[in-house]
């Protein structure tokens, strides 16, 4: 099986090298340096899993041969150039989305008229350099059908992941996995961004009238209300994700604190802001959600 994964940071280096043990794997990279090191040196994977594998990098998509699936790994804010890279080709293959928030899909589809696979992870890494990434979480990818994709399809992909080494669970429906992370990240990525501090017990503590335990809560409530409103049934509990997550010894750097101690545009559209779009189209009041979306936009506004 040939496989192509777009977006070489963390989670797409994770994916490339362990699905290169498996398959002829090929990364399109932003930058040339970048698939100049990948193809001399190979991308090398330490912390839960230890090895380096082959891939075949380049920075031009009209150098990628024909594929089966591509995982399109790009941060929401590069999704539309990955989606658009592929415009036009590879009209057999199956691409599947990544992305924290809802609306990846979408985006994708008016670029081309793919079998589309929805999947969120909660695998999380650090990118050390061009050809190192540290394998921290190796917690599952789930994987669902957009649209009319056939179910064997998700189930092929998340075979594929779990014989190299990854975990992986094929859903008939990834709404209520997608719907938990979906609060769970807004919450968690929003208030890590406005707080600076990373995903620590400050985030469960509930013990006196100033932890902030109780507004993760709060938010976490509220995204639930919007999600019964949409007619969601979560899979997990966002709170009990986030006190487990708080349990799990070193502290992780979410995504967007990341982004805004880098001076980055953030993915506070596809996470906090959907959350917000729902709200509104469910006429349910989100008001805490609501104030996290517009600060981490103002914040991101004051260095861009």
């Amino acid at each position: 099986m040939r496989v192509c994964v777009i977006g070489a940071g963390a989670i797409g280096g994770l994916f490339a090298a362990h699905l290169a043990k498996v398959a002829d794997v090929f990364v399109l990279t932003r930058r040339q340096e970048h698939a100049q090191a990948l193809n001399a040196r190979g991308l090398r994977v330490s912390g839960r899993h230890d090895f380096t594998a082959r891939v075949t990098a380049t920075p031009d998509p009209g150098e990628l041969p024909d594929f089966d699936v591509a995982i399109i790994a790009t941060k929401a804010t590069g999704l539309e150039q990955a989606a658009q890279s592929l415009n036009g080709r590879f009209a057999d293959a199956t691409i599947a989305t990544v992305q924290n928030g809802l609306g990846a899909e979408e985006v994708v589809r008016r670029h081309g008229e793919w079998h589309l696979i929805s999947a969120v992870t909660f695998m999380s890494g650090t990118k050390h350099s061009d050809t190192h990434v540290e394998y921290i979480l190796d917690t599952p990818t789930w994987l669902g059908p957009y649209g009319d994709t056939p179910y064997e399809r998700v189930q092929e992909l998340a075979q594929l992941l779990i014989e190299s080494g990854l975990e992986a669970e094929a859903l008939p429906d990834l709404r209520p996995a997608q719907w938990s992370k979906l609060i769970f990240n807004a919450t968690v990525n929003g208030v890590a961004a406005l707080t600076g501090l990373p995903h620590d017990a400050h985030f469960a503590a509930e013990n006196v009238e100033s932890d902030l335990g109780h507004l993760v809560h709060a938010l976490v409530d509220e995204g639930k209300l919007v999600a019964a409103a949409a007619s969601v049934e979560l899979r997990d509990d966002p709170w009990e994700m986030n006190v487990l997550a708080t349990k799990r010894g070193s502290a992780h750097y979410p995504s967007m604190l990341e982004d805004v101690e880098a001076r980055r545009p953030t993915e506070v559209d596809l996470i906090n802001g959907a959350i917000v779009r729902e709200a509104e189209r469910h006429a349910v009041d989100a008001p805490l959600q609501t104030a996290v979306y517009r600060l981490v936009a103002a914040r991101e506004a004051s260095y861009s």
